[in-house]
């Protein structure tokens, strides 16, 4: 009864806002179309509609590509909205840099689906078991693994989360260290490579994709690090919270056995990143043939395990509808973003934003520590790609006004948005790991709520903002990287 009052609830709620969001959507959308306003007004509501059509539950895509469009005709008239039509479509997809998407998606679902991914926690726990909080520890660095090699957020959380949650519980961890070290460890495939919001991110601030990936692999290893340093700290400052794991029936033998497990993801990560460092692939060829690896030890850890053709045939076809569906759902994006910069640079917002900060006086510190607070917000309510790719132009061409590299920005901006995974209410991750948890098979029969997940991940938000801020104070720790590479 209470269950169905409650569900009764949540879809009254959703009735209202969206009755709220089209009342604001008509407003902003009869205001373009017949009020005599200033550009700048224009470009302002033409975001305030994007942002109430994403509330509203449209496609993020379709929200900024409908929203920008009415800004245009408003801005420039018909004319302007046919040609942006006619064109924008090849413009912003038909670049060779892109073609490294569908190849890191492909690759991702085929790590995934193979099962490769499933010997990264084991080779973790048998290494590090022994330290305190060791399984949350090793559920991190299996994350920081499986993030190297194939980049999905959610297929992460996933794959580590049936297997990791049950056998915290079952060794007496706190459902909150359990489950928030999942969550944070599912934040890692987005930071790094491969990554496909850094890839876009690129693509939307015209950027070398290459040397974009390479910003992100010491912040992602950093991150990794912090979230390990500070799980450990937990465990020793609160012992209750991850008693010690008896590990002495791992031995070295089986410790070195865990690794050869480990090699295929191993090569995959050595084939993407090393390629990409040493100048031996661009982007694209480093995608493919890191593709081609995971394809290739997949099927061999198939048919070692006794499954027959006609399921790899299976798994091939599976991996490649996928790839389809995400590269679509991807590009669509990149469109919808290039429509919104042609109609902020005619609105001429970023340069009004640009002005508004110089008169303030603000310096580069004052003003990234200012959009920690604003993307904290927008991560509380809008989705992570919509609220880069919704801030990138209106906010690149004034962040560069005061010294901040494109590069460096892009790993800033990755980061908030995968805190913002974890933030409420819609903290995507937080929720993908409670439906994990509600499962009985991997709760082993104890009820972890909602509330429990949010608490758990919230020392790790706090410590990806704490590593923000380092990269704030340093900026080099992102740039030394693509710096060294461009220099081979």
């Amino acid at each position: 009864m209470s269950a169905t009052l409650a569900q009764n609830r949540k879809h009254g709620l959703g009735i209202i806002i969206f009755v709220i969001g089209l009342i604001i959507a008509i407003g902003a959308s009869g205001a373009m179309l017949w009020g005599d306003l200033p550009k700048q007004v224009v470009g302002l509501l033409t975001v305030l509609l994007s942002i109430v059509l994403l509330l509203m539950g449209i496609p993020v895509g379709v929200a900024m590509f409908g929203a920008a469009l009415l800004g245009l005709y408003s801005l420039s008239g018909l004319r302007v909205v046919t040609s942006t039509m006619e064109g924008v479509a090849y413009d912003a997809t038909a670049s060779w840099s892109l073609s490294v998407i569908p190849m890191f998606i492909l690759m991702g679902m085929i790590m995934w689906k193979t099962g490769l991914t499933s010997s990264a926690f084991e080779a973790a726990r048998r290494w590090l078991g022994w330290m305190p909080g060791g399984l949350a520890v090793a559920t991190n660095f299996a994350g920081a693994a499986l993030a190297a090699s194939s980049g999905s957020t959610i297929g992460i959380t996933y794959a580590l989360g049936r297997v990791s949650i049950p056998e915290m519980l079952k060794s007496g961890y706190h459902p909150q260290l359990a489950v928030g070290s999942v969550a944070a460890a599912g934040t890692l495939g987005q930071i790094i490579p491969p990554s496909l919001l850094l890839v876009v991110y690129a693509g939307a601030a015209s950027l070398p994709v290459g040397q974009q990936l390479l910003a992100g692999v010491v912040p992602g290893l950093l991150l990794a690090v912090a979230f390990g340093a500070m799980i450990v700290g937990q465990a020793m400052l609160r012992p209750g919270l991850a008693p010690r794991v008896d590990m002495s029936d791992v031995t070295w033998a089986l410790r070195l056995r865990s690794l050869l497990g480990v090699l295929p993801i191993a090569i995959v990560i050595l084939t993407v990143i090393g390629g990409l460092f040493a100048g031996i692939f661009t982007a694209t060829e480093a995608g493919v043939f890191g593709m081609i690896a995971a394809l290739f030890f997949g099927v061999l850890h198939q048919l070692s395990s006794g499954t027959g053709w006609r399921e790899i045939g299976g798994m091939i076809r599976e991996s490649l509808i996928g790839t389809l569906t995400g590269t679509a759902s991807v590009f669509l994006l990149i469109i919808g973003v290039a429509v919104l910069t042609r109609a902020m640079a005619l609105s001429q917002v970023p340069n009004f934003i640009a002005s508004e900060v110089a008169e303030l006086g603000l310096g580069r510190i004052e003003l990234l520590l200012m959009l920690i607070v604003a993307y904290l917000i927008l991560g509380m309510f809008m989705d992570t790609l919509a609220m880069m790719l919704l801030t990138i132009p209106v906010l690149l061409g004034p962040l560069q006004s005061v010294g901040v590299d494109p590069l460096w920005f892009g790993v800033f901006l990755v980061v908030m948005a995968e805190v913002g995974l974890l933030t409420p209410p819609l903290g995507i991750l937080t929720f993908i790991v409670h439906r994990i948890a509600a499962d009985p098979e991997a709760n082993l029969g104890r009820e972890i709520s909602l509330g429990t997940v949010f608490l758990g991940v919230l020392p790790f938000a706090l410590t990806a903002i704490a590593v923000v801020l380092l990269l704030i104070f340093f900026p080099g720790i992102v740039t030394w990287l693509p710096g060294s590479s461009a220099s081979l």
